[in-house]
């Protein structure tokens, strides 16, 4: 069981966390028990009530489940999962979720941007020149990467179905789970805001085959820069 106490000031919230990394690690896999309440809450150095609480949250987030006389048991998370667990799993499990995150950002950003073309409406449009213009003249990385964020979630609604939109949600939320390693692919916002802009000039001319190319070139380059990480200084020269 973990070695140190959880600090009492954020037992539950923190309780939450320790409880969730061990279950998507593989402390607790798929289809075991957890050990007795009891004996679990005296690993964690919390008491029954706390760890109800957080079993209650992670129920209902869907990674476990209580059944009463029985004990509480891990879920096939893979399996009977939503996509709401994606932020948990990228944070948690790290890259290889993340790989996979960037796939489907790509397969389904290129779809999604060509339906974007066909049905976007005048507002949409200004939306995306406005937004567009937020990132150029963003003052810090952090700020570019929300506003690029926000250029996807038009993009979603453009296309006129809600579906969409949540597929880009679930994508986002993963992304900005762990967007602080990627926050080197907006350090200079205007060369960011430069790399999207066919994509989004694309969609604002309704021309859904442009769209597609577009938003494919735009995902496989910036994925390319967000894996292979901050520059170092010096690197390339010589």
């Amino acid at each position: 069981m973990p070695p140190s106490p959880i600090p009492r000031d954020t037992v539950v919230d923190a309780l939450v966390d320790r409880l969730r990394d061990d279950v998507l690690s593989g402390r607790y896999p798929p289809g075991s028990y957890l050990p007795p309440e009891r004996e679990l809450a005296a690993g964690y150095a919390v008491t029954r009530t706390s760890l109800k609480h957080a079993i209650v949250r992670l129920a209902q987030a869907g990674l476990l489940e209580t059944r009463h006389g029985v004990g509480t048991r891990v879920r096939d998370y893979e399996r009977l999962g939503g996509p709401e667990l994606l932020p948990m799993l990228v944070s948690t499990v790290g890259p290889a979720w993340m790989r996979e995150v960037f796939e489907v950002r790509r397969e389904i950003g290129a779809h999604i941007a060509g339906k974007a073309a066909a049905h976007a409406t005048a507002e949409h449009r200004d939306r995306l020149r406005r937004l567009a213009t937020v990132l150029r003249d963003a003052e810090d990385a952090s700020t570019a990467q929300l506003a690029e964020c926000e250029i996807h979630r038009v993009i979603a609604a453009a296309t006129g179905n809600r579906v969409y939109g949540f597929m880009i949600n679930a994508l986002l939320n993963a992304y900005l789970a762990v967007r602080d390693g990627f926050a080197h692919a907006f350090t200079d916002p205007a060369v960011a805001a430069a790399r999207i802009a066919p994509l989004i000039e694309a969609v604002c001319a309704g021309d859904p085959g442009r769209a597609r190319e577009a938003a494919a070139a735009y995902f496989t380059e910036t994925e390319a820069i967000m894996i292979a990480g901050p520059r170092r200084p010096g690197a390339g020269r010589g």
